[in-house]
């Protein structure tokens, strides 16, 4: 998997049938896309929801703000973030693709409301086929963190513990089918030992019982975990990237730790209910990549460890398409289910 951030080359592409039974859904849609001469130019003039499918306090209530709060800049009308928390995410993005199909309701798409929840669930409520996919925001790395006065003090510590003790380290994850939640997975499945997966409602009630001590230690994408590593209260043991993350440069890869194979990250960007007019999905997603286009705004979340990436509208449903696949593979080979 290639780690570049152009056009997408982070993404592995891969040609599976999951994809092609998905594509004409998906890809159709978004090549239906006329010039902007022929769009509506007063549009918006209403208030945006932007539902936010988690807990407040989370990664992605964190990042939907943010990104919601660039885009009341560009656009010049509110955008109110709902939560609509629950089941990894699927009832707020079910609620969405239930929405009336005029842009004026917009949700958080991630890798696992589009892709891991649909191997991890019997029943999300949603396809994405139900969605026009708008606009890819960027790439996030997660960070594996300890307190500061864990007696762990490499992955290395934490593996040879594991080993001697099995089943007594716990690892927290922001809940159920979320990318969390697999990087846990994945690294009790790399290292060999046995780990109890203490899934939250949300990130914050997590971080408290990891501050406290009372979980061994917490993975979670690096936007939540970053105030806490930068003051102290929490140690970044290593990051779920191939690479080391810019954000955190002396902070080694879990691959660097002992485990060449591992590699987990997080995507985002925003989708609209099915049908919504080509015009204003290319409104939405001409504002998106301004705000990434912004440089004061691009550091601000570099800083917290993303990768903001532009692509176009046809790009980022063909990128859904290979993520909903690769996600399939990874799910399956960890033989993670939720019910």
């Amino acid at each position: 998997m290639s780690t570049t951030s152009k056009s997408g080359k982070f993404f592995e592409s891969m040609g599976t049938k999951a994809c092609k039974l998905l594509a004409a859904g998906v890809v159709a849609s978004a090549s239906l896309t006329p010039s902007f001469a022929a769009a509506d130019n007063a549009w918006p003039t209403a208030p945006i929801t932007f539902v936010a499918p988690f807990s407040a306090g989370g990664g992605g209530d964190t990042l939907t703000r943010l990104y919601g709060l660039q885009l009341n800049q560009i656009l010049n009308v509110p955008i109110i973030v709902d939560n609509k928390p629950g089941a990894g995410g699927n009832i707020g993005t079910t609620f969405a693709a239930k929405a009336a199909p005029d842009g004026q309701t917009v949700v958080f798409g991630t890798m696992g409301t589009m892709g891991t929840n649909h191997f991890l669930y019997k029943r999300t409520g949603f396809s994405i086929n139900d969605f026009e996919p708008v606009a890819l925001f960027g790439t996030t790395g997660l960070a594996m963190v300890v307190p500061k006065d864990s007696p762990y003090k490499s992955v290395r510590d934490m593996i040879t513990y594991g080993k001697a003790n099995p089943g007594k380290l716990t690892c927290a994850s922001g809940g159920n089918g979320t990318a969390s939640h697999l990087a846990c997975a994945m690294f009790q499945q790399q290292a060999g030992i046995e780990v109890s997966h203490i899934p939250y409602k949300a990130s914050a009630a997590a971080i408290v019982d990891v501050l406290s001590q009372r979980i061994s230690f917490f993975i979670d994408v690096t936007p939540v975990l970053a105030p806490q590593i930068n003051d102290g209260a929490l140690r970044a043991l290593a990051v779920t990237t191939k690479k080391r993350l810019p954000a955190f440069p002396k902070v080694p890869t879990l691959a660097e730790s002992g485990l060449p194979d591992y590699e987990m990250f997080s995507w985002d960007g925003m989708f609209a209910p099915k049908g919504t007019p080509a015009d204003r999905l290319n409104r939405l997603h001409g504002a998106v990549q301004t705000a990434l286009k912004n440089p004061e705004f691009n550091k601000r979340m570099t800083d917290r460890g993303i990768v903001l990436q532009t692509m176009s509208r046809e790009d980022f449903s063909a990128l859904v398409l290979r993520e909903y696949a690769r996600m399939g593979t990874v799910v399956k080979s960890l033989g993670v289910t939720v019910d």
